[in-house]
């Protein structure tokens, strides 16, 4: 129902990139400038700035950009509501997430769901990335949500919360003399590490590969399987390691642990939905468009 060339202007928004905002939309990059260029001139005003094949956002684009956002989560809170409203809904999801979204995203996001929609039956297991997509693919799940960087061409996968992998330590670590590091401090440090399998394990190895450092060069001090093991560890020694902010919001806030930055290296990534390729059943669908809109930003 919306405007498309809001749509066009919030994909290149958000990828920066207007032969990859094409693709996406399935139009030609002809096309995504032009309809940039006709919201231009009916705001009067530039939204991107332009440096040879380089583009970002000007200060009007980046408000352009926050109310496209308000914009659409209204259109899919419309669109959630009324189709809900359609029939009465019940039956049963298998839902199986890793680690680090079963604990620390999902919890209050079930609870809302539940009492929206009571008599739908939701079965959560929890493991890491790999198992989660072993057991879908196995169909002894119907609909993962996922942490890595794992790509199977018989699943699909949509990202829908973008995460930060950061590396802390216990608040009066004595090894701590800044609050940053350069990269090459890494290679020193004592570092706890999750699994074999992990989203979280494959994230850092690949953000460390592509700054120039391999897991094999890593002080790694012990492997452990799971992110509250870790965090236990971490409050009684002088470790570190990489963990997923929305993991340690509670410790942050309560001093317990502490993020040190590391310059020239930032390791984001996306926790994703993963399902199998063709599949459309309602009850999937439902919770995913209830999760998408409640808050969580793409």
């Amino acid at each position: 129902m919306f405007d498309f060339r809001l749509k066009v202007f919030y994909t290149v928004a958000r990828r920066l990139n207007f032969t990859k905002a094409a693709s996406a939309l399935f139009i030609t990059q002809p096309a995504v400038t032009k309809h940039i260029h006709e919201i231009e001139a009916y705001y009067k005003i530039q939204l991107f700035e332009r440096n040879g094949t380089r583009i970002k956002l000007t200060p009007a684009g980046a408000v352009l950009l926050e109310h496209t956002e308000q914009l659409f989560t209204i259109y899919r809170n419309i669109e959630f509501d009324l189709a809900a409203m359609n029939e009465h809904v019940q039956g049963s999801i298998r839902i199986g997430a890793s680690t680090t979204v079963a604990q620390y995203v999902l919890p209050k996001y079930l609870a809302s769901f539940k009492q929206k929609f009571p008599d739908i039956n939701i079965a959560l297991t929890a493991s890491n990335t790999e198992q989660i997509e072993n057991t879908l693919t196995a169909n002894k799940i119907d609909l993962g949500i996922i942490e890595g960087q794992s790509k199977r061409p018989q699943l699909k996968y949509t990202s829908f919360l973008k995460d930060e992998m950061v590396l802390c330590t216990r608040t009066g670590n004595p090894a701590i003399k800044k609050q940053t590091i350069p990269l090459s401090a890494l290679k020193e440090l004592p570092l706890l590490m999750r699994e074999q399998g992990s989203g979280s394990q494959e994230v850092i190895a690949a953000a460390l590969k592509k700054a120039g450092i391999r897991v094999a060069q890593l002080n790694i001090e012990m492997v452990l399987e799971s992110t509250e093991s870790i965090k236990s560890y971490l409050g009684s020694s002088d470790s570190f390691a990489f963990l997923s902010v929305h993991s340690i919001l509670k410790e942050l806030k309560s001093n317990e642990l502490t993020i040190i930055d590391i310059k020239e290296l930032a390791i984001e990534r996306y926790f994703y939905f993963v399902k199998q390729q063709g599949d459309n059943q309602p009850l999937n669908e439902l919770f995913m468009k209830f999760i998408s809109s409640n808050n969580f930003k793409l």
